[in-house]
This record gives structure tokens, C-alpha cells and sequence, in this order.
């Protein structure tokens, strides 16, 4: 137990710089957004973005959208801080493929570490990073409100902001479930990335796609993008736990995978 807390802290150690700089840009990017909204809403900048809008688009983001609360809110389903933490999410749920090709797996298992906790650190480490990621996004969201919009009305309800991180923080660990799953059997960090980031890309462009396109309803339940709902959020729909459990239940099959896979795997040249 003692030497898998020390992978741990060795693990944690090795990105603690690349979460701390990704977490500052994304809570920078909440109060760059605050601000453009308080701007927006300060100078009539929200109903001319409505009056440019054409009537069905106006219809589908709903009045909602088109307010101070929503442009705070689109912080969390923005593309930057959405594929931002599914990107850090797949990097770091590969871990153990990047051990497998320096061969830093035969030193760990030298040493009194069973297999399994290759695998549990790297769980560790990835919710632990998901958690920070969206708690600085979260206080990037109070500082702007509290320090540039302080006087201006509409703020998102707390409730709406927690719903929001909480279902995104769901869909990297679904991601990351996925990417361990993929790493696991994989020898090439480089391939489990690249294949684990392929697949996020070709879901979220299913979802995309079925959303617009009736015949694609028929597979779109496959991406679980479509799990992911920030607009319905914005609109006053309560956070489904059917997303909760979908996500968290591929997560789960993602995680038992890599279980039983780097157990069973060759890790030699």
C-alpha cells in the first residue's frame, strides 16, 4: 500500500504543472467570458445578438440562452472547455501504455506493487484531475461574477453551475474510461491517445449529426455526447440521472476492462 502511494505522489508530481496551467486557462477563460456577457448585456449587445439570430435559431437556444446566465453557462460546453479536460482525461488515462513503452512498468513491478494498482493509480489520478479541472473552472465562474459582474443581474443559479460541471465531469470520466480501456492493451502511448481521441471525435460528430439529421436518431445513442444536455440545463430541465448512469456506467466498463486486460497482458519488449 505504502509503495502505491508513493506512485501516487510520483504520478501526480510528473503533471501537477500541466493541470495547474490547464486549470488557470480554463478559469481565465470563465472570467474572460463573464466579462464579454457583462459587456454585452451592459451596452444592449444581447438583444442585437438576438435580432441577427434567425427565428428558428432564436427558437431552439430559447430565451434562456440569450441572457447574462447563459453566456456565463456556456463556459461549460464551450468546444475550448469542453475537449480541453476530455484531452487531459484521455492523456492521463493512458499512462500506463507510456509505462509499457519505456519500460518504467518493469521497474514499477519490480518493486512490492501488484498489477492492480498500476491500473488504480491511474483511475486516481484521473479523477483527481477531472475534479480540479472543473473546481478552478467552478472558481473561475464565482471570482468573474463576484469581481466583474457584482452589480449585474441574471446571474446562473449555483444549482445550474454544479449541474453543469457535474455532467461534464461525467463525460471525461467517461472518456477517460474509455482511453484506460484502449491503453491497457496498447505497447504506444501515441496509438491509445490517437485512437481513444479519434473515437471522442467521431461520437461527438454522431451526436452532432442525429441531432440534425432524423435518420442518424437511430444510432446517435451510441455517442455519449448524447448524454451530455448543457442546453436543456440552461433551459431549466433538472440534470437526468439516466446521463449519470449511462456515463458513469462506461466508465465503469471502461475501468473493469483495463483491470482484467493489464493483468492479463505482456508487458515485455
Amino acid at each position: 500500500m505504502r509503495a502505491a502511494r508513493v506512485l501516487f505522489a510520483y504520478s501526480l508530481k510528473r503533471v501537477r504543472t500541466l493541470l495547474l496551467m490547464t486549470g488557470t486557462l480554463l478559469a481565465a477563460f470563465q472570467v474572460v467570458l463573464i466579462a464579454s456577457g457583462n459587456s454585452m448585456q451592459g451596452n444592449g449587445g444581447l438583444e442585437q445578438l438576438g435580432a441577427l439570430l434567425p427565428a428558428f435559431v432564436r427558437e431552439l437556444l430559447g430565451p434562456s440562452f440569450l441572457s447574462f446566465a447563459g453566456i456565463v453557462c456556456l463556459g461549460y460546453f464551450h468546444p475550448v472547455p469542453m475537449g480541453a479536460p476530455i484531452a487531459i482525461s484521455i492523456t492521463l488515462a493512458t499512462i500506463p501504455a507510456s509505462e509499457v513503452e519505456t519500460r518504467f512498468a518493469d521497474l514499477i513491478l519490480s518493486r512490492s506493487v501488484a498489477r492492480h494498482w498500476i491500473v488504480t493509480r491511474t483511475i486516481a489520478i484521473t479523477v483527481f484531475a477531472i475534479a480540479a479541472l472543473l473546481s478552478l473552472m467552478m472558481l473561475g465562474t464565482w471570482v468573474g461574477l463576484e469581481t466583474i459582474a457584482k452589480n449585474t443581474a441574471g446571474w446562473p443559479s449555483p444549482k445550474l453551475i454544479v449541474s453543469l460541471a457535474v455532467n461534464l465531469g461525467m463525460l471525461n470520466l467517461c472518456w477517460s474510461g474509455v482511453a484506460m480501456a484502449i491503453g491497457a492493451a496498447s505497447r504506444r502511448r501515441g496509438v491509445a491517445g490517437g485512437l481513444a481521441g479519434l473515437l471522442a471525435l467521431a461520437a461527438f460528430l454522431l451526436d452532432y449529426v442525429g441531432r440534425l439529421w432524423q435518420p442518424a436518431e437511430a444510432v446517435a445513442w451510441l455517442s455519449p455526447f448524447r448524454y451530455f444536455n448543457p442546453f436543456d440545463l440552461v433551459m431549466g430541465v433538472p440534470l437526468p440521472m439516466k446521463n449519470l448512469v449511462v456515463l458513469g456506467g462506461i466508465a465503469a466498463a471502461g475501468f473493469a476492462a483495463a483491470y482484467v486486460v493489464f493483468a492479463r497482458r505482456d508487458i515485455s519488449s
